[in-house]
């Protein structure tokens, strides 16, 4: 059981980076089924609109962790600790550190290309694709094939690159599926980063907690509304989260 914490009504785990690594590493291809979230800001103001079918999902991960330089420093000023596991980083570690010859990586979204651009940089390792149509969400049949193709792939690592909220929603439905083995991981365009079809913001942005930053300078065009206008809503937000804390623990302690 790890330790975990409270933020906007979402239970984050208190893992490492290394310690993540070390519980995929203990699992294998026939292990119970179980998935990874890791929510960033868009994340979080998505779940404050959804509906109780998007939050067990969340609810319902092995494991959620903090994908967010800036959410982790919105929850210090909330007076609550975060520990930070970028999901791009965690990809990469897998491929270089946790996975073995001959084991196998089904990747379920991803670009056409994806397929041979890890088979060329990971050569001993089998990785195997299912490429959905767009809108998975409203497609039942799509993602019911999804879920097929992944029980019957006997991987011992399923990443789901098709978008949130596209991927957690998938991930569960997995979890139904008497057949689901090993571990996914919902991993948005980690596979484009690791075959060099997008690049990182340099690590100097990362520390800083400005990698967000350095990806509206490279697609303006696709991340501006979300990075200037909706991501901003995170602020008032936390104050209104804080106010209801503080009533809650109030009352809680006139019980």
């Amino acid at each position: 059981m790890t330790a975990n914490t409270i933020l906007f009504d979402i239970r984050f785990d208190l893992l490492e980076p290394n310690q993540v690594l070390d519980w995929i590493g203990a699992r294998d291809a026939l292990s119970d089924f179980a998935y990874i979230v890791t929510p960033n800001v868009d994340h979080v103001l998505r779940l404050e609109r959804a509906g109780a079918e998007l939050h067990e999902t969340y609810d319902q991960a092995a494991l959620c962790l903090c994908d967010s330089q800036v959410l982790k420093r919105i929850a210090k000023l909330l007076g609550i600790r975060l520990t930070l596991v970028r999901g791009s980083d965690l990809v990469a570690a897998l491929f270089s550190q946790v996975l073995q010859p001959r084991d196998r990586v089904c990747l379920i979204g991803g670009g056409e290309a994806h397929k041979a651009a890890l088979a060329q940089l990971y050569p001993e390792i089998e990785v195997i694709q299912h490429i959905p149509p767009m809108g998975l969400q409203n497609k039942p049949d799509a993602r019911t094939a999804a879920t097929d193709f992944a029980a019957r792939s006997g991987a011992r690592i399923i990443l789901l690159a098709v978008g949130s909220p596209q991927q957690e929603l998938l991930a569960a439905e997995m979890a139904r599926h008497p057949g689901s083995k090993g571990t996914a991981l919902c991993i948005g365009a980690s596979v484009d980063f690791i075959v060099g079809e997008r690049r990182r913001a340099p690590p100097v942005f990362r520390r800083a907690g400005l990698e967000w930053a350095w990806r509206l300078g490279s697609e303006p065009r696709r991340l501006a509304h979300r990075y200037l206008v909706e991501c901003p809503r995170i602020f008032p937000m936390a104050w209104r989260w804080r106010r209801a804390e503080r009533k809650r623990r109030k009352i809680d302690r006139l019980r």
